[in-house]
């Protein structure tokens, strides 16, 4: 955190959910005016006030998995239904990160597994960034954006009873017919494809 004044004045539950929570945060604006302002957070309440309250540095919630299968010289993508635009979207595989993982580094085998099949080989830490804010005018959640590459083949056998998720192997010429397909779009597939067009492997090894 800053070391700035705190804006944030108080912190109030609306809504606590079992993935996501509400909590209308009380601040001050540039002129010292008194406003309020509705986040969605993954964080429990402890760690919500120390937050936004007493300025600790916050946990990341999730990976996001840049991956390259080795074998088949190609990026890993999936397709996978979102309620909230109820419709099918491209993006990378990704996943919470439980409280019993040792590093993130664990998340993402365990994420690339379940959703893809694929066996993690390496990170490369030179493009690895390990704390990226996904939308920051409605929610504090954070991810590690993660380029690996992995090896092994596709399977569903470790998605959940909620997963509807489709994995794909790319080429960069296949990654530019899907960038001018304009279908939805997570932006960080988006910006993954448009990358893996320009940079090939050079993300990854």
């Amino acid at each position: 955190m800053s070391n700035l004044d705190n804006k944030i004045q108080k912190v109030k539950e609306l809504c606590d959910g079992k993935f996501i929570s509400l909590y209308d945060l009380e601040y001050k604006n540039k002129l010292n005016e008194n406003k309020h302002w509705t986040v969605a957070t993954r964080k429990d309440k402890a760690e919500v006030e120390n937050f936004y309250l007493n300025q600790k540095e916050d946990k990341v919630d999730a990976v996001g998995i840049c991956a390259y299968h080795v074998r088949y010289k190609k990026l890993v993508i999936i397709k996978q239904f979102r309620v909230p635009i109820n419709d099918y979207i491209y993006e990378v595989p990704a996943g919470l990160i439980d409280k019993g993982d040792k590093d993130i580094f664990e998340s993402v085998k365990r994420e690339l597994k379940e959703e893809t099949g694929l066996d993690l080989l390496d990170v490369n830490n030179d493009y690895t960034i390990e704390k990226t804010y996904l939308s920051p005018g409605m929610t504090d959640e954070s991810i590690a954006l993660v380029f690996c590459t992995c090896d092994g083949g596709l399977n569903k056998d470790g998605l959940e009873d909620d997963e509807d998720i489709e994995a794909i192997l790319v080429s960069q010429e296949e990654a530019r017919e899907i960038l001018k397909s304009k279908g939805k779009m997570d932006v960080k597939a988006f910006l993954m494809l448009q990358n893996f067009v320009l940079l090939g492997d050079k993300m990854f090894i």
